[in-house]
């Protein structure tokens, strides 16, 4: 064949809808492939850096809290237990697995979802520097509970609820008194009967709520219910914790974007 014919080969690559060619002319031998793959790579990886910076918390697990428990560490905390089957709530019986001796045992595959989201939104909140306050009205816990609080940075309310703390704000402080952005209850009930008066005041001042919900508290009004036990010292030891990383590894994540962003402004 004369030196002087182009000879062109094309592959088409449905998978990355690559185009790759192999062009022949006067013996030489051209191919883009390789160039078309560096490209694309490099540049894909930009995208996927400016949408980060950019945008982080439209990632489904920016802050990485799945990797903060595990279905073990609920089960050996006794998470799935619950209280005597006389005292379910009708509204908790779609997060039981069942029951045994007469002890409803709640599913912890929605526990763990239901945890994983609380953690999520209360990440999303320390991070944009809202508010958190944690509430707890058991004795025994409340050490534990300002602790906590403490030790992130945020605000904790372990003492009796007066009726109008939320809702009738301006008057008992004064004018421009800031809100939570968030309450955590890691118990939802005053005694076996009562439920928190927060919930309600919470509600009513469309404050949302993150909430630990036994077999016998009312899920209704909280916005993130977690079903799990909380009554056992080591289940309220695990909350605590988890809450605590989740709000320090926010505000750690923003700092670091606050520091990226002055260092790429001041370039």
């Amino acid at each position: 064949m004369a030196a002087g014919v182009l000879t062109r080969v094309t592959q088409v690559l449905r998978g990355p809808r690559l185009v790759s060619a192999v062009f022949s002319c006067h013996g030489q031998t051209f191919s883009s492939a390789a160039a078309a793959v560096k490209s694309t790579a490099a540049a894909r990886d930009t995208a996927a850096t400016e949408k980060i910076q950019n945008f982080p918390l439209t990632q489904p697990d920016y802050f990485r809290l799945s990797e903060l428990f595990t279905m073990k560490d609920l089960f050996e905390a006794r998470v799935h237990l619950g209280h005597k089957k006389g005292c379910r709530h009708r509204l908790m019986e779609p997060y039981l697995f069942g029951s045994r001796l007469d002890v409803d045992i709640i599913d912890l595959e929605q526990t763990a979802e239901h945890l994983q989201r609380a953690l999520n939104f209360t990440a999303h909140v320390a991070y944009r520097g809202g508010i958190i306050l944690f509430v707890s009205r058991r004795r025994q816990f409340g050490h534990l509970v300002e602790t906590t609080a403490k030790e992130c940075g945020e605000y904790a309310h372990t003492r009796y609820w007066k009726g109008g703390l939320l809702t009738n704000a301006p008057i008992q402080y004064s004018p421009g008194v800031r809100l939570p952005d968030l309450i955590v209850f890691f118990s939802t009930l005053n005694n076996v009967f009562q439920q928190h008066v927060g919930i309600r005041d919470a509600a009513k001042m469309n404050i949302p709520t993150v909430g630990i919900v036994d077999s016998n508290c009312n899920p209704s009004l909280i916005t993130y219910p977690v079903p799990g036990n909380d009554d056992t010292p080591v289940a309220m030891e695990m909350y605590c914790r988890l809450f605590k990383m989740t709000v320090n590894r926010a505000k750690d994540k923003r700092r670091q974007m606050e520091l990226l962003k002055g260092i790429s402004s001041s370039v």
